[in-house]
């Protein structure tokens, strides 16, 4: 697993070229998806080059791309092992010239993501995560492991939330936490990792997102000692039916108590 994060740490880097390429240029190309979500010549590029690497690493392993035509959950059902990517994550980031958008790549098993690799091109970082190795942070000063860190009662939580897709019970649960708060609002699935790293205590998804958004991030909280799960406490599971994430809390650990603010967005004790 050490050796195959690495490959896939080297495709990742390039996607990373393929998007700095366009953001230098400084005419993304937008255009609309089909679900009125934009796209951009970048997307495109790291597209292309991710999912020709992977297919060259791992013949034998299929790939799931946001930026390609998903195949049936018929076909889909019979993966026991294949990639899910996101080749850029926080479109709206990066149209917008805010550096925080990312690479994402997860290979997923019956289900469950063993292996994350996030980078974050603009800022030159990077997150992996493998079962059996461990969690990692990239920066230019070289790699260093991470840790999820947890939560001491009287400590100030640390928040992170979505920049772009706030929503009426994301701000409903951060009012009910029973918590003093500081909260950082960023963007694209660097909100897991900073969790996974130990910067944040918590992070609450209360709106829409699909399974590419957090499969690699979900893998590298998980390696560095953190929890992903739903309000229920059931872990994110990947390749369902359909592709849609529902609401869930990402914490270190031990974790910050978040049910009570759960209960008042949905209703339930």
């Amino acid at each position: 697993m050490a050796a195959l994060a690495e490959e896939v740490l080297a495709i990742a880097r390039s996607a990373d070229e393929a998007i700095m390429t366009v953001y230098r240029e400084g005419d993304p190309g937008v255009t609309v998806k089909g679900d009125d979500s934009p796209l951009t010549r970048a997307d495109i590029a790291a597209h292309a080059v991710i999912d020709r690497r992977l297919k060259e690493l791992t013949p034998l392993w299929p790939v799931l791309s946001e930026e390609a035509n998903i195949p049936p959950y018929e076909a889909r059902k019979t993966w026991g092992r294949f990639w899910m990517v996101d080749p850029l994550d926080g479109t709206k980031e990066f149209i917008r010239r805010r550096d925080q958008f990312t690479v994402n790549i997860a290979l997923i098993e019956e289900g469950r993501p063993i292996l994350g690799v996030v980078t974050a091109p603009a800022l030159g970082t990077g997150w992996w995560g493998a079962v059996g190795v461990g969690a990692f942070a990239e920066t230019a000063a070289g790699r260093k492991p991470i840790r999820a860190g947890g939560y001491a009662p009287g400590e100030t939580l640390k928040i992170v939330a979505s920049r772009s897709h706030a929503t009426p019970e994301q701000e409903r649960f951060i009012g009910a936490l029973d918590a003093a708060v500081e909260s950082v609002n960023i963007g694209s699935s660097l909100k897991l990792c900073l969790v996974a790293e130990g910067s944040a205590h918590i992070y609450p998804r209360l709106g829409p997102t699909m399974e590419w958004d957090t499969a690699a991030a979900h893998a590298v909280v998980e390696q560095a000692g953190g929890i992903v799960t739903d309000l229920t406490g059931a872990p994110l599971a990947y390749n369902k039916p359909e592709p849609r994430n529902p609401f869930f809390i990402v914490t270190g650990a031990p974790p910050f108590d978040w049910r009570a603010a759960a209960a008042a967005v949905t209703g339930r004790r």
